[in-house]
């Protein structure tokens, strides 16, 4: 009989746990297209212009590093 008791608990406790999730997933606030659509090409252009600036960095460092390894004294 424990073993009847402990699978109802445990159904129970998953039970309370979707309900749980159900009630947090009405709380949100849900974006329109527009909106989302916006962001989402904000996000896109950063990503792009960041990448840019890392590479363009990563190139003068490479360039410095090369000079500094080809000098001779």
């Amino acid at each position: 009989m424990a073993k009847a008791e402990g699978k109802t608990e445990k159904s129970s406790r998953i039970k309370n746990w979707f309900d749980g999730l159900k009630a947090e997933f009405k709380k949100v606030i849900w974006p329109d297209r527009t909106t989302l659509a916006k962001q989402t090409g904000a996000v896109i252009a950063v990503s792009i212009v960041l990448g840019m600036i890392i590479a363009m960095l990563d190139f003068i460092f490479q360039y410095g590093v090369d000079i500094l390894v080809n000098i001779s004294f």
